[in-house]
């Protein structure tokens, strides 16, 4: 076995399971790769091993998390200034399960700055470097879980997705994440940002191995009141037999390679392509937006009068526009959200299991044409990246990104699959089903 660490993680729990490689090779394997990609990328923000380690389904795998899911007397810096070594008093849900299944937690993954930017920027710990090529975006706000499952350092990590934070990053990167449905994965023990947008997701190498991620932490828990006591149950084998799209919307909007890509890929998967119309992004993510803003900026209102120099200027700016929002205003948007989910469920997933449409439609862009030097056209380039995200989490619904190639300079595209609340299982068979029949997902970025 040349690199146990560039196994996908279903293909790690097999090679465990046999006793072909012990978990100490295993970790050593992963770590040997931190060493090597970490000066390059940025990934990690400490590589001490965490928790985890007992028997269960995902024993012996080597995990690693972004760095805001609280782990009891442990530091979560929540890639800010402000909570800088902070010491959390509780451990977040999702960790506890993963722990319960006998993962291993081998380090604490970097992020957006509170989770509050798409692209992976961060002016505290140091931007996140695309593995593909470290100039480029690695998508934010979960930047290093993406980077991290792409290099190999690790075989799956933990993000959360307000926006588009695990699906960008997946994007971006050339791996699989799934945005969650609201209420399906407990944020108990995670850090804040919107509580009617936030959602908890896996990032891994595969559909198969989300999958295998997802089981362990969706479900019930009373110490989040909101979370669903709806079954939690994947069956890859499940048939899908009809996928939405709207090749046109696609074609005049997606740059030629994305579209082009997309709508290979679609037909790929193998169901039957129902044509519709799409719904209004541009909207459905305005009034994302909308709930975001407020919500986020009420979390903050005390470090923003006490500790506004200690945010990032855009993070900052950001907040102060939050609150600028009138209360009106926000709680229409959020009146106006069952609606809009129903039209989606009764119209556009009428005569489909799932609507496909690219994560990101446009090409990946540098890390300093998104910044602060970015100048002029940064607003314009961070909208067009966002574009496909935000409405999903408006709905709430689960999402699935997928790479499914990769464009003339050699950086992935990846597209999105959109399911009716609480099918990820649906989402999790439609990908599984693509990357049964590609390999795009088997590329490994090289160390140059």
């Amino acid at each position: 076995m040349s690199d146990p660490a560039t196994l996908s993680l279903a293909e790690a729990r097999v090679q465990l399971n046999r006793g072909a490689i012990s978990p100490q090779e295993l970790e050593q394997s992963c770590r040997a790769r931190i060493e090597r990609w970490q000066p390059r990328i940025n990934a990690f923000v400490s590589t001490e091993k965490r928790g985890g380690g007992g028997d269960g389904a995902l024993s012996g795998i080597p995990l690693a998390h972004k760095d805001m899911f609280y782990r009891a007397g442990q530091v979560s810096n929540c890639g800010s200034k402000i909570r800088r070594g902070w010491l959390a008093s509780e451990t977040s849900a999702a960790l506890e399960r993963l722990d319960a299944a006998g993962a291993l937690d081998i380090g604490a993954l970097n992020m957006s700055e509170f989770a509050y930017g798409p692209t992976g920027h961060n002016d505290h710990w140091g931007d996140c470097g695309n593995p593909w090529s470290p100039p480029y975006i690695t998508g934010g706000s979960s930047s290093g879980s993406g980077a991290a499952v792409a290099a190999r350092l690790v075989f799956g990590a933990l993000g959360s997705d307000t926006g588009g934070s695990v699906r960008l990053p997946a994007s971006a990167c050339g791996v699989t994440g799934l945005k969650t449905t609201w209420g399906r994965v407990s944020r108990h023990g995670a850090m804040p940002l919107s509580h009617s947008l936030d959602t908890i997701g896996p990032l891994a190498r595969s559909a198969e191995d989300c999958a295998l991620l997802f089981s362990a932490i969706a479900g019930h828990d009373e110490r989040d009141p909101i979370t669903a006591r709806a079954p939690v149950a994947v069956n890859l084998g499940q048939p899908v037999r009809a996928i939405a799209i709207s090749t046109a919307w696609i074609e005049r909007n997606a740059h030629p390679e994305v579209a082009a890509a997309v709508l290979a890929a679609a037909k790929a998967i193998g169901a039957k392509l129902v044509e519709v119309e799409p719904p209004p992004f541009d909207m459905l993510g305005a009034h994302c937006l909308t709930v975001m803003g407020p919500e986020a900026s009420a979390q903050h209102a005390q470090w923003m009068r006490e500790r506004p120099r200690d945010y990032s200027s855009a993070v900052r700016a950001r907040l102060e526009t939050g609150f600028a929002v009138p209360a009106a205003q926000y709680l229409e948007v959020l009146r106006l959200r069952a609606l809009w989910l129903e039209r989606f469920v009764g119209e556009t997933l009428a005569a489909a299991d799932a609507y496909l449409v690219p994560t990101i439609a446009v090409p990946i862009p540098t890390r300093e044409a998104t910044g602060a030097k970015g100048g002029a056209e940064m607003p314009r380039l961070l909208a067009e990246v966002t574009k496909l995200t935000r409405w999903v989490n408006y709905l709430g619904v689960p999402a699935l990104s997928v790479p499914c190639g990769f464009d003339s300079r050699g950086l992935p595209m990846g597209l999105q699959l959109v399911g009716r609340p609480f099918a990820e299982g649906t989402l999790l068979a439609a990908g599984h089903a693509y990357q049964r029949t590609t390999d795009w997902h088997r590329r490994v970025p090289p160390l140059q």
